[in-house]
């Protein structure tokens, strides 16, 4: 019988304000959430979270604080040997946008010239907050950038497969079977998809244009 390739293997740093969705965001992954373990001397809990590409099986050992970032900053064993990172804000809440830069320098301190994606949780709510013209971060510091619900599993692989594709540097590398995630908790209702699609749109159409004098997330009040 032939054995399955083991996966190659990577430390995800995930960061962002308390509340933001990264515990449920990473619990969607259902392989994840079984097999999760905790490292007490830290203060996390590890999911690792496998993808099968066209590369073979990739496993994101997603490092989540645990409730840590309410402590007065992370400490260093948290971020040291991570291979990427992902940092969340919440759209709904500006404040969590506002300190994207502190969690951006604090990973960056220690992990120099990893691939991170920013990615903007919560957009099945109605009530958006930060709107696709005020994302302006990535785009200054080299970031990807994706809308997420995680209560929706709306673009929960989205994140994950531009960290593989960087990571191989395989920029054509897919995802030959879809990650086992858990049932929605909330469904995207058309009106707010469509929104929401706008909201892509014109992030996207707002890509190479200028940037404003001044970062808009430290505008946002």
């Amino acid at each position: 019988m032939v054995e399955a390739p083991q996966p190659v293997q990577f430390k995800l740093v995930l960061i962002g304000d308390g509340g933001v969705g990264k515990t449920t965001f990473v619990k969607r992954h259902l392989t994840g959430e079984y097999e999760k373990r905790y490292i007490a001397t830290v203060g996390v809990d590890v999911h690792p979270l496998t993808f099968f590409t066209t590369r073979g099986p990739v496993c994101f050992n997603v490092w989540d604080t645990a409730g840590q970032e309410k402590l007065s900053g992370l400490r260093d064993g948290y971020y040291i040997g991570g291979q990427c990172g992902i940092i969340m804000f919440d759209v709904t809440s500006r404040i969590t946008y506002k300190n994207v830069p502190k969690w951006h320098r604090d990973l960056v301190r220690v992990c120099e010239n990893i691939p991170i994606v920013l990615v903007g949780n919560k957009v099945d709510v109605k009530d958006r907050k930060v709107k696709a013209k005020q994302i302006t971060y990535h785009r200054r510091h080299n970031l990807q950038y994706f809308d997420v619900s995680a209560k929706s599993n709306y673009q929960f692989e989205k994140p994950f497969l531009w960290l593989a594709r960087r990571l191989s540097g395989d920029a054509n590398l897919m995802l030959v079977e879809a990650p086992v995630l858990a049932p929605q908790d909330v469904q995207i209702d058309p009106e707010q998809m469509a929104e929401i699609e706008r909201e892509n749109a014109e992030l996207a159409s707002l890509q190479n244009a200028p940037l404003p004098a001044e970062d808009e997330d430290e505008n946002l009040g």
